[in-house]
């Protein structure tokens, strides 16, 4: 780091041909978003051997040597807010959450404050990562703001950006437990399709044809067969935004409570209503991967909270 900013030597080789410039950039330093990458391309942070590259379509030839400059993060103007976390590891490099269900993971319209950021934002007292291009404490990947379970939170740049390698690589452990319509006939399978933002509504994300979105694989085994459901556990391989409720409702096993991708299934919606249960019956139940600073191996697991016990219980009646 130079006067307050990072510099990073990046060499594109022979796979990144005909790529553009800011997908390349983008699979070389998985730590920054594309769009981040696009930004600083257009803000003439690149060098190349001949100069300045402003252009983010640019396309890559192979080989290409270039210097990116990052400057130090902005500010982030959350503020922190004491709401009680359930930390399930923490060490001066990362810490575990157990998210509860309702808790939006970051500040974004609508929900500007009451955050897991504002609430780690009191709990470490400001150190917390940066890498993501404003002083975003930490934030490696998400879940749902109805989706309860583990979620890993980077402390340091170098567990940011370790952690970050690990998700693009996809060698993070990740498994959810979710209660399905329906009992599934086959005891396990596997959902290979690509997801995109729906283009008839924004908010939602629809299977797309190959090449028109991004590679998303669940693998789900079924685990207890229920009364007209299931409890499965699922397994990403990949983790886009909101896979597992996209795959299961694919194989006409929507997640019970899910507003959006079909989970109000007539054969429980008194049920659901009696028991005030309004969110997608999905929990993140077990997290592992390779600290990225002592490089020991770590795995996590995590209970169904109480609503999704007390559904599964009366489910099984």
């Amino acid at each position: 780091m130079a006067g307050g900013q990072h510099l990073h030597s990046i060499e594109l080789g022979a796979a990144h041909a005909g790529w553009r410039l800011d997908r390349a950039l983008a699979d070389a330093l998985p730590t920054l978003s594309r769009e981040r990458l696009k930004a600083l391309v257009r803000s003439g942070a690149l060098e190349g051997e001949t100069g300045a590259l402003l252009d983010p379509a640019t396309k890559v030839r192979g080989g290409e040597r270039f210097t990116l400059t990052v400057p130090e993060p902005t500010a982030l103007h959350n503020e922190a807010q004491d709401i009680p976390l359930r930390i399930v590891f923490e060490d001066e490099h990362l810490l575990v959450v157990d998210k509860p269900a309702g808790l939006v993971v970051h500040p974004a319209a609508g929900n500007f404050d009451g955050t897991l950021v504002n609430a780690l934002l009191h709990h470490c007292g400001g150190s917390l990562s940066g890498i993501g291009g404003v002083a975003r404490p930490g934030i490696v990947h998400r879940i749902d703001k109805d989706t309860s379970g583990l979620l890993v939170v980077a402390k340091t740049d170098p567990a940011h950006e370790g952690l970050a390698r690990q998700f693009a690589d996809h060698s993070i452990e990740r498994r959810y437990l979710a209660i399905v319509n329906g009992v599934p006939t086959l005891s396990q399978g596997t959902v290979d399709a690509p997801l995109a933002r729906s283009s008839t509504n924004r908010k939602k994300i629809a299977i797309v044809s190959a090449g028109k979105g991004k590679r998303a694989v669940t693998h789900w085994t079924r685990v207890t067969p229920l009364r007209q459901a299931a409890l499965v556990e699922c397994r990403l391989e990949t983790g886009r935004t909101h896979q597992i409720r996209v795959h299961m409702a694919s194989i006409s096993h929507a997640l019970l409570g899910d507003p959006v991708y079909g989970g109000n299934a007539k054969a429980h919606r008194s049920l659901l209503q009696e028991l005030g249960f309004e969110r997608q019956a999905l929990h993140a139940a077990r997290i592992g991967f390779i600290h990225p600073v002592t490089k020991g191996r770590l795995s996590f697991d995590s209970a169904l909270p109480s609503d999704m016990q007390q559904l599964f219980i009366r489910l099984g009646i």
